[in-house]
């Protein structure tokens, strides 16, 4: 794989602002002023390298309420290593500001801001925001990671989804270091459309739920992304060898959903290997006179679950992904946990540091 680099002149303008090569800047790019009169705007840090290389945009809460990917540019900005950078990254930590103040997954109109894009300069505030991002990021850049967690009350096993089909993204999706990838279709109206129809290649991370810090999910997308980084040349590459792990591809996933209404009571863990027919949970009544099964519908493994032990009929309780081989799936989840046991190591100065 072969890394594009940035222009001749190497001079990044976001905002109308320019950032030469050697300079940082956190540029406030205006979305619209609130009916309180304060001003609603898109925090953007740029980190300009003297030094050539690829251009990689980073987003995260997208969705105002999925947080890790917040704590994961932050962790990012702060390695030392970063001081070590080629090209040139694009750090969005908050993209729906107006989500994340209000602790919700969507706009003002409830519009979801990853259906979209392209948007337009004079829409609605979403389809304001998605203009601004797909204008002022994107397209000025080579390569995107966007970061996700799973919705309210679900959640996901750290896992990248992509268009498998565009070999760059397979080839960084295998380098990030999730167990699991996922060849996902592309969204109507969502940031991925948007980048593969300019021919940007996209990683979508997911891992852990909603309004919550999941430290192994964290951990795991700052390492996957200074893998990507390395691999692209951003990064110097480590001086001592270490395992990579292998992840495992799924091309069709299915939901297991609550066969009635009722109190759940969940029989499997996320990551494990399930067979077609194995009783994942029950539903009973608040008596307890009644109980049903819920029964898998196929053998994979569970990359995303409901959290909450109350169901409607009909609710999604287990997101299975299917694979060739359901036990070589299940080995290298196991890796992955046997390898992010000893990756964490607090600093006496900074307690949520992530070793590499």
């Amino acid at each position: 794989m072969v890394a594009k680099t940035t222009g001749n002149d190497r001079r990044i303008v976001i905002g109308g602002v320019a950032v030469d090569p050697g300079e940082s800047r956190t540029i406030d790019l205006p979305i619209a002023d609130l009916y309180t009169h304060a001003k609603l705007a898109l925090p953007v840090h740029v980190i300009n390298a003297r030094r050539p290389g690829p251009t990689l945009f980073i987003t995260a809460a997208i969705h105002g309420d999925e947080l890790n990917g917040v704590n994961i540019v932050r962790r990012l900005l702060n390695l030392s290593e970063i001081r070590k950078l080629r090209g040139a990254l694009l750090a969005i930590p908050i993209a729906n500001v107006f989500g994340f103040i209000h602790r919700t997954r969507y706009l003002p109109d409830r519009r979801d801001l990853n259906r979209s894009f392209p948007g337009r300069e004079t829409g609605s505030i979403a389809a304001r925001l998605a203009h601004l991002i797909g204008n002022e990021i994107v397209a000025k850049a080579d390569f995107g990671i966007d970061l996700h967690t799973g919705a309210a009350d679900r959640e996901n096993l750290p896992q990248i989804r992509g268009d498998l089909s565009d070999p760059t993204v397979l080839e960084l999706a295998q380098t990030f270091g999730t167990p699991v990838i996922l060849d996902s279709r592309l969204r109507d109206g969502s940031l991925r459309e948007f980048a593969a129809e300019r021919g940007i290649p996209l990683l979508l991370y997911e891992a852990g739920e909603a309004m919550r810090f999941d430290e192994v999910a964290i951990r795991t997308g700052v390492r996957g992304i200074r893998r990507v980084m390395r691999k692209l040349g951003m990064l110097p590459p480590r001086k001592q060898n270490s395992r990579t792990l292998e992840p495992v591809i799924s091309r069709s996933t299915t939901w297991v959903r609550a066969p009635c209404s009722g109190i759940v009571d969940a029989h499997c863990r996320l990551g494990e290997r399930v067979t077609d027919g194995q009783t994942l949970a029950t539903v009973g009544d608040p008596f307890g006179a009644t109980r049903t099964d819920v029964k898998s519908t196929t053998a994979g493994i569970v990359i995303g679950r409901s959290r909450l032990p109350l169901a409607y009929e009909g609710d999604a309780l287990f997101h299975i992904a299917m694979f060739k081989n359901s036990k070589i799936a299940e080995e290298a989840v196991e890796q992955f946990h046997k390898t992010h046991e000893t990756l964490y190591d607090p600093g006496p100065t900074d307690p949520g540091r992530s070793t590499p």
